[in-house]
């Protein structure tokens, strides 16, 4: 019996070392998390994103983005590396490329180039017949880690987040383990690049967020809305600030939308002046806990994956006007359809964009009243 303690005890006291001492990637940084707001008022809870179409996409997973190309064809990324080309109702599907990376994001040029954000290559252009060609993958000698969305200007400059400088996807097991890494950390070293492809040139516009992740244009072209996964928000940012660092913002940057319920992911711009949001996991109690608790941040990822404080599913949409109204806002607490990252809108349907679902989600317009 007295071996069987001593045994225990040293397994126990092994235990307390490794988690204690046991050396993890990150550096917490302690941050103040706002208390959540919970499912009210413009987001109170609803089903309207219950019960959608699919889409077969013939076992692919992961429509991440979705946009409709010049050509009336639908594209979307997936988890597989993938970008598929469709018609807007799912047939005729094919593979249009892959980069050897993972598109996260992309809009097409005005020569009907796309343009795509891709987590291990940079930024990319692919033509009308397949050819790929790689924009820019560093900015100032410092390489584009994390590229993860991107919107193409009139003026064919091309805005794109880098979500971190510390996790490279590439290096770290795949974009979620990275990003899981990246808003543990709350380093803030997302950024927000601009290339212009008739300089061929890439300048730093903004940096200091916590996981860059979405980008959409005001309609006159002088301001950015990104997504600032980490912290629940969305900022506005001038397109001619220069390496703006947005904890000191300043004129050129101010937060737009605060304290969200849930962490806000793609921005797309619909119709009628919409801008759509995903919110691709809700808040989580205990990781906003953890906020001013570095250490215990650290501790957890010495812990099996299957203890991590992940989020629970729960799908959930919302739309903006540039006045900061919210005028759509729709959910599935069911989750069904999983980490709802943002809404394509035609005239008649709205495509919902997912990380990790095994079809394209569709509804009609109804839900919108029209």
């Amino acid at each position: 019996m007295k071996k069987l303690f001593q045994s225990v005890g040293i397994l126990l006291v092994a235990a307390a070392a490794y988690l204690a001492l046991w050396p993890v990637p990150i550096n917490p940084v302690a941050w103040d998390a706002p208390a959540a707001p919970g499912y009210t008022g413009v987001h109170a809870a609803n089903t309207k994103l219950a019960n959608l179409q699919m889409i077969d996409l013939k076992g692919e997973i992961g429509p991440e983005h979705i946009a409709i190309g010049p050509n009336g064809k639908l594209y979307t990324t997936v988890a597989s590396g993938n970008i598929l080309r469709m018609n807007p109702d799912g047939t005729a599907q094919e593979v249009f490329a892959n980069t050897g990376g993972r598109v996260l994001g992309f809009d097409f040029d005005a020569q009907g180039n796309l343009i795509a954000a891709d987590a291990v290559k940079g930024l990319l252009s692919i033509a009308p017949d397949k050819q790929v060609t790689v924009l820019t993958d560093s900015v100032n000698g410092d390489p584009i880690r994390y590229a993860d969305a991107v919107v193409v200007a009139k003026s064919g400059k091309m805005y794109l987040s880098d979500a971190s400088a510390r996790f490279a996807p590439k290096d770290w097991g795949g974009t979620f383990e990275a990003s899981v890494l990246d808003i543990l950390e709350q380093a803030s070293t997302g950024r927000i690049l601009e290339f212009d492809p008739a300089t061929k040139t890439t300048r730093v516009v903004a940096k200091g967020i916590s996981f860059a992740n979405g980008v959409a244009l005001s309609q006159d072209e002088q301001t950015l809305f990104v997504n600032e996964t980490g912290k629940y928000r969305v900022w506005k940012i001038a397109v001619a600030a220069s390496n703006l660092d947005v904890a000191q913002p300043g004129t050129q940057a101010s937060i737009f939308l605060d304290n969200l319920p849930g962490y806000p992911d793609n921005l797309m711009r619909g119709l009628d002046g919409r801008i759509w949001l995903g919110l691709a996991k809700p808040r989580n109690p205990t990781i906003d806990k953890l906020a001013q608790k570095p250490w215990m941040r650290s501790l957890t990822l010495r812990l099996p994956r299957a203890l991590w404080p992940i989020p629970k599913a729960y799908g959930h949409v919302m739309a903006f006007t540039e006045d900061g109204k919210v005028v759509a806002d729709l959910q599935d607490p069911s989750g069904a359809y999983p980490e709802t990252t943002a809404i394509t809108e035609t005239k008649d349907r709205l495509y919902v964009q997912s990380l990790h679902a095994h079809g394209l989600g569709w509804m009609g317009v109804a839900a919108l009243g029209r």
